[in-house]
């Protein structure tokens, strides 16, 4: 295990599929009102009964696959500190890697049978604490289904080899190989495009500034026709999948940029976003609000701002606007 990322691969996505067969199996057998009770009201999310169904397999798993050959640090909600040294006694000194993972990202649309959650995973070789969301090298994302759908697509990417994919059926257990293309249009009029506003707080202002944007790209509102449409998709993994496979042209997550309350919701954090490396694999551009590649530590506490352009033509078309409102309202500095 002190050899290629790639030595990873095999396992982690052992990982996903037990942790989406416990978590089916968890919502198969429970009422949606029992999976939404709340396990632990944590500083940084509340912790869903749904959560430990997943958490468990997790940490279980590593323990038995992957930590009894070398060490790693694991970094998840719900862990002491947000970290854990596997196996029990290490030194984090002498772990190859740090493994950030969200086992259910999505949580609150899949124990209501809303929606697909997803199982986010991303590797970096261990550089301490200053190891962040570019060390990244490996990444895997795979769909937690609702019960009453058979399908299922998983995606990994290791850094600089492309992008993989396959879509996985409940009902004959096999799985086929699935293409991801990226939008190619130009322009977000007649496609999906939107900022998230998930949860009370900063609601109005995320709407305000989508309405601009949107009607600076495509033209005010027409009686009767509605010129570009939203998804408010509450899972970071499900925004990022939605931009991999064509159906939204540009994804803004602003939260912590506009709302800069003591009180504000949550927002994404680094566990929430750490598949990013694979849409920027197929070509999806992922930034900051400044325009420049996503950073962050990997830990459970910060927030996160992201945006997500299909290609460069929306880039080119939504970038300056946007960051052309965020400055009328003192979000961004003036350019100089």
């Amino acid at each position: 295990m002190n050899g290629s990322v790639a030595e990873l691969l095999e396992p982690l996505l052992r990982l996903h599929e037990e942790i989406r067969q416990a978590v089916v199996a968890a919502c198969e057998r429970h009422a949606p009102e029992e999976l939404a009770d709340i396990a632990e009201d944590d500083v940084g999310d509340t912790i869903y009964v749904v959560d430990r169904v997943g958490e468990d397999v997790l940490v279980d798993f590593l323990e038995r696959e992957i930590a009894t050959r070398a060490p790693i640090v694991l970094i998840a909600e719900g862990l002491a500190a947000g970290r854990m040294i596997l196996p029990e006694g290490a030194d984090e000194a002498d772990a190859r890697w740090r493994i950030i993972v969200d086992p259910i990202d999505g949580t609150r649309g899949l124990m209501y049978q809303k929606r697909s959650a997803w199982i986010l995973t991303g590797v970096a070789a261990n550089r301490g604490p200053e190891t962040d969301l570019q060390d990244i090298v490996l990444a895997i994302q795979t769909e937690i289904p609702l019960v009453k759908q058979h399908l299922s697509d998983q995606v990994w990417a290791i850094r600089g080899q492309g992008v993989s994919a396959r879509r996985w059926n409940r009902l004959t257990g096999r799985s086929e190989p699935l293409r991801l293309r990226p939008s190619r249009a130009r322009t977000i009029a007649h496609g999906f495009a939107q900022i998230s506003r998930f949860f009370p707080g900063a609601r109005a202002l995320l709407a305000a500034l989508d309405d601009e944007i949107a009607e600076a790209a495509v033209g005010p509102v027409q009686p009767g026709k509605a010129l570009c449409f939203e998804d408010q998709y509450i899972s970071t993994g499900g925004q990022l999948y939605e931009l991999m496979i064509g159906h939204d042209r540009f994804t803004a997550d602003l939260r912590p940029v506009v709302d800069r309350s003591p009180s504000r919701s949550i927002c994404c954090h680094p566990y929430d976003i750490c598949t990013e490396l694979i849409a920027r694999e197929l070509g999806v551009i992922i930034t900051d609000v400044q325009g420049n590649p996503l950073r962050a530590p990997l830990a459970v506490e910060p927030d996160i701002a992201w945006i997500g352009y299909a290609n460069e033509h929306i880039r080119a078309e939504i970038e300056p606007l946007l960051q052309a409102a965020l400055r009328r309202r003192g979000f961004l500095p003036e350019e100089r």
